[in-house]
């Protein structure tokens, strides 16, 4: 640390550099870097919102297969406290799933092409309830009031 606090002191007001850091343990920074003139900003990135998830959704859904009965807006509104990563195993999660059915169903068979494959597997709706039951969030609402508290803790220390 001692080494970073170093170059951060050295680099000059008006250089045109700005520092950026990012943690998701900011109750355990050492306390020199927030004093001023460091880091004197604590900004916080909540879990997406619904719109962010069904976004979110949008882009890792894209080059899936999806069956007609799959709400992509039903499946934001499920996804609360999800964080992208969170969202994209999930959906990995339901497409491996809809290829295990499918292979046990006899669906898929050697020597099929991946585009058939495509067109013959879809991802259900069950599919993804099945993945939701074995990945869950990975921010609690916990977890984001302790980040709360602690910006709001950086932002009283700073007057």
């Amino acid at each position: 640390i001692n080494q970073l606090l170093t170059e951060m002191d050295g680099i000059e007001r008006n250089s045109g550099v700005v520092v950026i850091a990012a943690t998701n343990r900011p109750d355990i920074l050492d306390p020199a870097l927030l004093r001023p003139g460091r880091f004197d900003r604590l900004i916080l990135v909540p879990a997406p919102d619904e719109k962010a998830r069904l976004e979110i959704l949008k882009v890792h859904t894209r080059n899936v297969p999806l069956a007609e009965d799959v709400s992509l807006e039903e499946l934001a509104k499920r996804t609360e406290g999800y964080t992208g990563a969170d969202i994209a195993a999930v959906v990995r999660e339901a497409a491996m799933l809809a290829m295990r059915r499918a292979l046990q169903e006899g669906i898929i068979r050697p020597g099929m092409k991946a585009d058939e494959i495509r067109r013959q597997v879809k991802v259900t709706m069950k599919d993804f309830e099945e993945a939701l039951k074995k990945i869950g969030p990975s921010v609690s609402k916990e977890t984001m009031e302790y980040y709360r508290k602690i910006q709001e803790q950086f932002k009283q220390s700073r007057g």
